[in-house]
């Protein structure tokens, strides 16, 4: 099958596809022409790809991993015990959680932010500019 059939089979793009062979994560067979030739398993494997993506895995970590899982009857995508396999999916578990917290947080602040704006009976904070002007410089005497 060339790149685009696969790229129809899929509803990929044929520019994806030639990004994941860049990356390692499809191994099309040259044709002595140039051309690309996939494997039917190939639609599966970029499905896997797909789903990995979604997942939050970064394509390095996807790379290690696609020996990892097949399909079931259900074309479903199982995994297979492979060495490495779990510390890498904890590891990526682990980052994920981190950028969710950070996340959070930031949603939090955004949330103060626009509570602010939106209760105008309370007095609006001094913004950093007003501060500073209110603020005595230091050796001049504020009684003149």
């Amino acid at each position: 099958m060339r790149i685009g059939d696969l790229a129809h089979e899929t509803g990929v793009s044929r520019r994806l596809l030639r990004y994941y062979e860049e990356q390692g994560l499809l191994r099309p067979v040259r044709l002595p022409n140039g051309y690309r030739e996939y494997h039917q398993s190939d639609v599966a494997t970029v499905r896997h790809i797909r789903d990995l993506l979604a997942a939050g895995l970064p394509t390095a970590v996807i790379a290690r991993l696609l020996d990892c899982v097949h399909d079931d009857e259900g074309g479903r995508m199982v995994p297979v015990a492979c060495p490495g396999m779990i510390t890498h999916l904890r590891r990526e578990r682990q980052r994920i959680t981190e950028t969710i917290e950070r996340l959070q947080t930031s949603q939090r602040h955004l949330d103060t932010m626009l509570a602010a704006v939106r209760n105008p009976t309370q007095p609006p904070a001094r913004t950093t500019a007003e501060r500073r002007r209110r603020a005595p410089i230091v050796g001049q005497n504020r009684a003149l």
